[in-house]
């Protein structure tokens, strides 16, 4: 099997619930494997825009539409970037040491303030897309906005260092052929920014721009908060991306009045 379509299989294996065929994780079959994260958002993406096509053909209510759109990457991931972002949240919320925020990180048990963000974060994006609903012509930047969200946060794992000598993260790092891997996301994120400019005209740039700036200060906030990065601020980002996108689609289509 080529280095290639393995990579391809460990990506979907980790960063999704996808059944595909078992790959042993070692450097041949790793080098290329983050590349492949965005395709999980293409996965999404597809199945977002199948249940909207659906709902709108089955005439669903607002709500059953909302809780389902939701409800989809939860399903797609197994809520594996959800447990980066509800341990992340823990940890800032600590306001201990370096060390002591690392350790939550670790920690497999969900704390309080991690279950408060994530009924936040679920409430919110709930709302978010029962207003998608009531505009679905810019439903075209939420599926962008999946594939950004792993372009942009997957990126951090080969470009930022790790915090720490152990965790996904660093293996992934350590394997993956860092060249050819950036220019992968470079390519990535030049096709999307072009496809969500396109679709999403001024509230596409405005979405963008939002995005990479998003993608910065966290970048230096992890760096000043943990000296580094790890596969749960990686969830994290990921999962503060998606929302930015879902933010700008919804108030998107408040803005041109539907």
């Amino acid at each position: 099997m080529n280095s290639i379509l393995s990579g391809l299989l460990v990506a979907l294996s980790l960063y999704s619930a996808i059944p595909v065929p078992q790959v042993e994780w070692k450097k041949n079959t790793m080098k290329y494997a983050v590349a492949f994260m965005p395709v999980v958002g293409l996965v999404i993406a597809g199945l977002e825009a199948l249940w909207l096509l659906l709902c709108g053909r089955l005439g669903v209510t607002q709500l059953l539409y909302a809780c389902g759109a939701a409800a989809i990457p939860v399903f797609v991931t197994g809520g594996f970037h959800l447990d980066g972002f509800v341990d992340t949240c823990d940890a800032l919320c600590s306001y201990g040491d370096r060390e002591k925020r690392l350790e939550i990180l670790k920690d497999p048990h969900i704390g309080a303030f991690g279950v408060i963000w994530l009924v936040a974060l679920s409430v919110l994006r709930v709302g978010l897309y029962a207003q998608v609903w009531a505009a679905p012509a810019r439903i075209s930047l939420v599926l962008c906005g999946y594939l950004l969200a792993r372009v942009l946060g997957g990126s951090m794992i080969v470009m930022v260092r790790p915090a720490k000598n152990s965790g996904l993260a660093h293996l992934f790092a350590e394997n993956a052929e860092k060249r050819p891997v950036r220019i992968a996301f470079l390519l990535w994120f030049a096709i999307l920014a072009v496809l969500t400019v396109f679709f999403g005209r001024i509230s596409g740039l405005l979405m963008l721009i939002a995005l990479t700036a998003l993608r910065v200060l966290v970048q230096r906030q992890f760096m000043r908060i943990f000296g580094g990065m790890t596969g749960d601020l990686c969830g994290f980002t990921i999962t503060l991306c998606e929302l930015t996108a879902l933010v700008f689609a919804a108030f998107g289509g408040l803005a041109v009045g539907v």
